[in-house]
Formats: C-alpha cells, sequence, structure tokens
C-alpha cells in the first residue's frame, strides 16, 4: 500500500470516531474492505462483507436490547430488519463518500446504477474489517449507534413507511381485496447477493410490484413497498 493509499484510509478511519486507534493491521484490513471484487484482486472485500454482515446484525441487536429493552420481539425484529437493511448501509456509506475511497474495476466503475448497492457492500465490509482488527463490537457501537438512532427513531415514529408488507396487508383488507400474495424464487446461492432472492406481489391474481433482496424477507418486502408505489399512481380493479 502506497503512502497517500494509506493517508486516505486513515482519514476515512478517522471519520468513523476519533477513539478508533490507526493501526497497520486496521489500515490493510480497511484497504481490502474497499477493493471490490471487479478489480480482479485476491485480497477483496467478499469475505470481509460475509463477516460485516453477522457482526452488524449481532451489534444492531445489543443495540436494540440496550435502547428499546420494552419493544415486543415482533417489533425489535421488525426495527432490526431496518437497521441492517441495504438502504440503510448505503446511506451510512453515502455519509462517508465511501465510493470515492472504493477500488473498482472498469465493468464496475461504468455501472452507475449499481452505486447504492457498491455503497452497502462497502460499508458491510467495513464493519467486517473493524471487528476482525479489534475482536469486538465496541467501535462499531461508536460509529454506528448515532445513525441507528436515528433511524429507530424515525421507523418507530411512521413504522407503516418503514414496513411495506404490513402496509400493503391493511389497504387491501380495508379494499375487502384479501390478503396479498408473495411469489419469491432464489435467482442465486451467492451469499450478500443483493440480487439473489426475487419476489412478485399480487391482489386477486394481479401482480402490483416486485423486488428483489438478499433474503426472502427483504425481497417480499421491498416487492411490496413497490407495490404501494404503484397504487398511489392508480389501481385497477
Amino acid at each position: 500500500m502506497d503512502t497517500s493509499r494509506a493517508t486516505e484510509i486513515t482519514d476515512l478511519i478517522q471519520r468513523l470516531g476519533s477513539q478508533i486507534p490507526i493501526e497497520t493491521e486496521l489500515l490493510v484490513l480497511v484497504d481490502q474492505a474497499l477493493t471490490h471484487i471487479s478489480t480482479g484482486r485476491t485480497r477483496n472485500l467478499e469475505r470481509l462483507e460475509f463477516l460485516g454482515d453477522a457482526v452488524l446484525r449481532l451489534a444492531a441487536t445489543e443495540f436494540i436490547d440496550r435502547y428499546y429493552s420494552d419493544l415486543a420481539v415482533g417489533a425489535c425484529s421488525n426495527l432490526r430488519a431496518q437497521l441492517v437493511s441495504d438502504r440503510w448501509l448505503a446511506d451510512v456509506g453515502a455519509t462517508l463518500a465511501i465510493e470515492k475511497h472504493l477500488l473498482l474495476g472498469r465493468h464496475a466503475q461504468g455501472d452507475r446504477s449499481a452505486q447504492s448497492r457498491l455503497r452497502a457492500d462497502a460499508t458491510e465490509a467495513l464493519i467486517g474489517a473493524i471487528y476482525a482488527s479489534f475482536g469486538n463490537l465496541e467501535a462499531i457501537h461508536r460509529w454506528l449507534t448515532p445513525h441507528w438512532h436515528s433511524t429507530a427513531r424515525a421507523v418507530l415514529a411512521t413504522p407503516h413507511q418503514f414496513n411495506g408488507k404490513t402496509a400493503l396487508q391493511e389497504w387491501s383488507q380495508g379494499q375487502a381485496l384479501g390478503l396479498p400474495h408473495y411469489f419469491t424464487e432464489e435467482c442465486s446461492h451467492k451469499h450478500g447477493d443483493p440480487d439473489r432472492f426475487l419476489c412478485q406481489v399480487s391482489i386477486q391474481d394481479q401482480v402490483l410490484g416486485e423486488g428483489k433482496g438478499r433474503s426472502r424477507k427483504e425481497a417480499e418486502q421491498n416487492a411490496a413497498t413497490a407495490a404501494l408505489k404503484a397504487l398511489d399512481k392508480g389501481y385497477e380493479t
């Protein structure tokens, strides 16, 4: 790693929290987290993204247990889904302008439609890198807790805006149209693939929306959100 790259990564780490010690091992891991698979390099973000996925879910669970211990389990699950979502990860990455620090192959550089996914993947890999360097969740919590507080307040204040399935079900039942039907298929077996599952949601055999996700639940939520947007433009029975 050359001096300019080390300086760039150091600046990024310092924006995560002033209490994170800058060590050589951390610099190497963060550099790996910011190296996309498309570069063809052996040391890339894939393994750290896999680790970051698990670390993020555990840290988010601890956050909810610490600050929202009175929430019912179902509400905790719904809240956590928002605190670990691709959209949330992309938003956190945007606060760091993380895409400016990514090493990308030529194909990925030209795909502007994938910028949100690239931010989410890199942010998740960055979480994995920090955990791998320190072996605990302290630095993760210091970095992410302010972001989680902001998201949690928004989710709990307007839960239907963050739970497309619930809102769609309430709409369909209110219209006496029965329950929405979700058809989900697995399109790949790659862990962390944002397009791994594809879901279509229909009401009375009319497809209203579709969505993709890393899990069946995420794909269903995205499909329901797409359906609600379609309903805002008008629904024909």
